[in-house]
C-alpha cells in the first residue's frame, strides 16, 4: 500500500484499456529483470553489490469523496476530498479480462483517475522463477536469500479480507481483496493442488467430493467438446482434449489430492469447472482459500450427505438454507456466531434447477427437494458419539450431516464469492440405513448423474444473474469495501 499523497511517480492514463496494457508492460519487465539477474547469479556472474531487484507493479485509482457512496474516513473525524484506492497487481495477461470489466464499471460510476506505475513491494524469486533453485549446487543454493526476496508471510495475509484495514488512515484503501504477494501465494498452490494451469479455471465452479461426479463430468465434457458447444475439456496435468478428440497427453500418472476439470465453452456459454475436493473440512477451507483469488461468479458445493429426518428417502435433495458449522476450521478469523446469509439468486437457481431436470410437478417438489438446516462437522464418525451430539441436532433443527459444506458457505461469505449447496441424502444414519457399499453403489448409480446435471443447469441460470450484474449480492459486501469484486 501507498500513502495518499499525490501519485508522482505513477503515470496517469486515460482509458482502463491502456491502464491494464501498461501493467502488462511493467510486470513483464520486472519478471524479464529477475530473470536476467537470477541467470546471472546460476553462473556466478553477479556483480558485488547488485541489489536492483524485480517490483511489482501498481495500480491506484483517485474518486472525489463527494461521489462515493461511502467514506470510511468520515466516523474517525478527517476531512476527505479525494478518496485513493490501490493495490499491487501480478499477472495483469491473466486477470486482464477482470481488470478490464471492473476499471471499466468504476469509470461509468465515477468521475475516477487511474494511475498505474511500480510500487516499493519486491517480486519474490519463488513467484518469478517457479524451481529456480532446481539447477544450484548447495553453496548457491543456501545464499539465495542474501541476494532475492521469499515470500513475505507477515504481508501475505487475509487482512483485508478479514476487514483488518478498514481504519487505516496513513494508507490509501485497498482496491482490491488480495494484494500481489497472496495472488501469487494462491495461484502457485492451486497448480500445486489441482494439478492444472490457473489459466484453465472457468468463472462457475462445482465442488464435489465423490470420483463418480468427476467420472460422469469427463463424460459430459467430451460429448459437448465433440458435439461442438464447447472447445475444450482439461484434465489434471494440463491435459487438453479439443475438437479433434485427441487428448495432448497421456492422462496424469500421480493424481493430485484435489483434481480439477475444465469445460471450456464457446459462443459466451459459461465455462464450469468441477474440482474433487475429497472428504473434509480442512481439504474445503484450503481449496477455496487459494480459488477465491481467481474472483470466481459462485461456487456450488454438490455432494453426499446423512439425512437426518425419518421422513427423508435416500436419494431426496437437500437444499441448505442455513449452516450449523460444528467444522471448526474457519473459526478464528469467522466465529461461527456470525451468520451465513443464503443468496436468494442462487437459491431459485438450484431449486429451478431440480425441477427441471428431475421433471417433477410442482405440487410434488416438497417431498424430494427438503430445505433447511446442514450440519457440517469435522468428525466423519460422529455416529459414535451420538448421545453427546443429539441434543444440538435436534435445537438445530438440522435436516441434513456433511463435512465439507458450512466449510465452503462460508469461505465463499469471507471473500465474496456467492454460494450454494445442494446435497443428495446418500444414508440415514440415525434410522439404521448407514451407508455400507452394496446400498451405496445402487444409490451411486442412480443419482449421480442426475444431481451433476441439476449442478450444471443450475451454472446456466446463474450465468444469466452474472450477465444482468445481479448475481453478486450486496450481502457479502461490507463497508470500507475495496472498489474491485
Amino acid at each position: 500500500m501507498t500513502t495518499s499523497s499525490p501519485r508522482q511517480s505513477l503515470a496517469l492514463c486515460d482509458s482502463p484499456a491502456e491502464a491494464v496494457a501498461l501493467l502488462e508492460k511493467l510486470y513483464k519487465e520486472q519478471i524479464d529483470l529477475i530473470t536476467e539477474r537470477f541467470a546471472r547469479y546460476a553462473k556466478g556472474d553477479l556483480a558485488v553489490g547488485d541489489r536492483e531487484q524485480g517490483v511489482y507493479p501498481m495500480i491506484s485509482v483517485e474518486i472525489p469523496a463527494a461521489q462515493a457512496t461511502e467514506t470510511s474516513n468520515l466516523a474517525s473525524g478527517r476531512i476527505s476530498d479525494i478518496n485513493c484506492y490501490s493495490t499491487t497487481i501480478t499477472q495483469p495477461t491473466l486477470y486482464r479480462s477482470y481488470l478490464l470489466d471492473q476499471l471499466e464499471r468504476i469509470n461509468r460510476i465515477f468521475t475516477a483517475k487511474i494511475h498505474v506505475g511500480l510500487s516499493d513491494t519486491p517480486i519474490p524469486l519463488a513467484f518469478a522463477i517457479e524451481n529456480a533453485a532446481g539447477g544450484l549446487d548447495r553453496e548457491r543454493k543456501d545464499a539465495l536469500p542474501n541476494h532475492f526476496h521469499t515470500p513475505n508471510l507477515v504481508k501475505t495475509n487475509d487482512e483485508i479480507v478479514d476487514g483488518g484495514q478498514i481504519f487505516q488512515d496513513d494508507v490509501d484503501s485497498a482496491l482490491s481483496l488480495f494484494t500481489a504477494e497472496r495472488v501469487d501465494y494462491s495461484l502457485h498452490r492451486i497448480r500445486h493442488y489441482c494439478a492444472t494451469d490457473p489459466e484453465y479455471f472457468q468463472p462457475f465452479i462445482l465442488f464435489t467430493n465423490y470420483q463418480r461426479y468427476v467420472d460422469e463430468f469427463i463424460e459430459f465434457g467430451l460429448e459437448e467438446v465433440k458435439s461442438g458447444k464447447a472447445e475444450m475439456l482439461v484434465e489434471p496435468g494440463n491435459r487438453v482434449t479439443g475438437t479433434d478428440g485427441n487428448p495432448s497427453c497421456p492422462p496424469i500418472a500421480k493424481p493430485p489430492q484435489m483434481p480439477a476439470y475444465h469445460l471450456v465453452r464457446k459462443d459466451g456459454s459459461p465455462g464450469v469447472t468441477l474440482v474433487n475436493m475429497g472428504v473434509g473440512p480442512s481439504n474445503a477451507k484450503t481449496i477455496t482459500d487459494h480459488l477465491a483469488v481467481l474472483r470466481p461468479h459462485v461456487w456450488l458445493m454438490i455432494g453426499h450427505c446423512g439425512a437426518l429426518r425419518r421422513t427423508q428417502r435416500l436419494g431426496d435433495y437437500v437444499l441448505a438454507h442455513a449452516y450449523l458449522r460444528d467444522d471448526n476450521v474457519l473459526d478464528d478469523v469467522l466465529p461461527p456466531s456470525i451468520p451465513l446469509p443464503t443468496i436468494a439468486e442462487v437459491q431459485l437457481a438450484l431449486t429451478k434447477a431440480v425441477q427441471e431436470e428431475t421433471g417433477i410437478d410442482q405440487s410434488e417438489l416438497k417431498q424430494h427437494l427438503r430445505t433447511g438446516t446442514v450440519v457440517t462437522t469435522g468428525d466423519r464418525n460422529w455416529e459414535l458419539r451420538f448421545e453427546q451430539i443429539a441434543k444440538r441436532l435436534n435445537q438445530s433443527r438440522a435436516i441434513a450431516i456433511d463435512m465439507e459444506s458450512a466449510t465452503v458457505a462460508a469461505n465463499g461469505y469471507r471473500y465474496r464469492v456467492p454460494y450454494g449447496t445442494l446435497l443428495c441424502a446418500s444414508d440415514k444414519p440415525l434410522h439404521g440405513e448407514i451407508k455400507l457399499p452394496g446400498m451405496a453403489d445402487a444409490f451411486y448409480q442412480e443419482r449421480v448423474g442426475q444431481h451433476l446435471a441439476i449442478g450444471l443447469r443450475t451454472i446456466d441460470l446463474l450465468a444469466k444473474e452474472a450477465d444482468a450484474g445481479t448475481l453478486h449480492s450486496r450481502k457479502l459486501r461490507s463497508f470500507g469495501e475495496p472498489l474491485f469484486r
